[in-house]
């Protein structure tokens, strides 16, 4: 498949399940709301180095927050139930509870619930009162700056982790412009997150290692310099190769992230230096999801 002179490689990304859990954080002005909400998301791009991945998912408008202040709605993933209701309550309690007039809600319904309020409330050392608010149950805790106001506990969801696209370009720059192009148009997908930093990853990793207890290593396929050391993936006029990260609430939210990504490379197109687009996987081996590139342009 060619569209706009970019070849649609006939091949798939990978992924595999979540639990994930939606949070939306305001605050008196939408700065530090963002504030919070990227500070709380930090360190958070791979669930085998950080415990979980995690993106700012969307500003959320004043008329649309639980206490009419702006918000930010943010996803975090882990790999099961356990690993997300450990992470959630210490990243809140270590960079929302922390952050200047933030309050804390959950954004989500159903599922297994995730703790919040029930696990910070002791930091109010017995002063922390609870309220029933529209039949949620609501905590405040006393902060020097004022009081933290935080949901009881949030709902989650099973998630989908891992899905990618590869962009193979004729030079670093223009790959790395292309892929914020692509970015950029993949962060409006209701629903999914890229977790890396500015949502790109210039190190594209394989499963396995030559060496003992490393899970992951650099995708040497991918790697233009060492095209003439080993097999390859590279055409000849490919200098660089930039990878986008998907993480999201359901199969198909991730699917439509992966179609704008795409539909965004492809009206740059061959001019722009975008040779050809490509995806990660491991034979279908690591994880149920594939997210067939051709299928999903088609």
């Amino acid at each position: 498949m060619i569209l706009n002179g970019v070849e649609i490689r006939d091949s798939f990304a990978e992924a595999f399940p979540m639990v994930g859990t939606r949070l939306i954080i305001t605050a008196d002005t939408a700065k530090w709301a963002m504030i919070a909400a990227k500070t709380m998301t930090g360190f958070a791009t791979s669930v085998i180095g950080c415990g979980c991945e995690a993106g700012v998912e969307r500003e959320v408008p004043a008329e649309e927050t639980p206490d009419g202040r702006p918000g930010v709605a943010v996803l975090i993933f882990a790999m099961d139930y356990n690993g997300l209701k450990g992470v959630v309550p210490n990243r809140i309690g270590q960079c929302v509870l922390t952050s200047p007039t933030s309050a804390c809600y959950a954004g989500m319904e159903g599922g297994k619930p995730v703790s919040i309020g029930k696990a910070l409330r002791y930091f109010g050392d017995g002063w922390q009162i609870a309220k029933n608010v529209d039949g949620r149950r609501i905590w405040r805790v006393p902060v020097m700056e004022g009081e933290f106001v935080c949901d009881h506990e949030t709902g989650t969801v099973e998630g989908v982790g891992g899905g990618n696209i590869l962009i193979l370009a004729t030079s670093r720059r223009e790959a790395l412009e292309a892929a914020e192009v692509a970015a950029e148009a993949m962060a409006k997908t209701p629903g999914c997150v890229l977790p890396f930093p500015g949502g790109i990853v210039r190190s594209g990793s394989k499963v396995g290692s030559r060496y003992k207890g490393m899970f992951a290593s650099t995708n040497n396929a991918y790697c233009p310099t060492l095209r003439a050391q080993g097999p390859t993936a590279l055409p000849p006029e490919v200098a660089s190769v930039m990878e986008i990260v998907i993480d999201g609430v359901s199969e198909k939210a991730v699917s439509d992230c992966t179609r704008a990504g795409i539909e965004a490379l492809v009206k740059l197109g061959r001019d722009k230096g975008v040779v050809a687009i490509d995806a990660g996987n491991y034979g279908g081996n690591l994880g149920p999801f594939h997210f067939k590139l051709r299928e999903i342009m088609s």
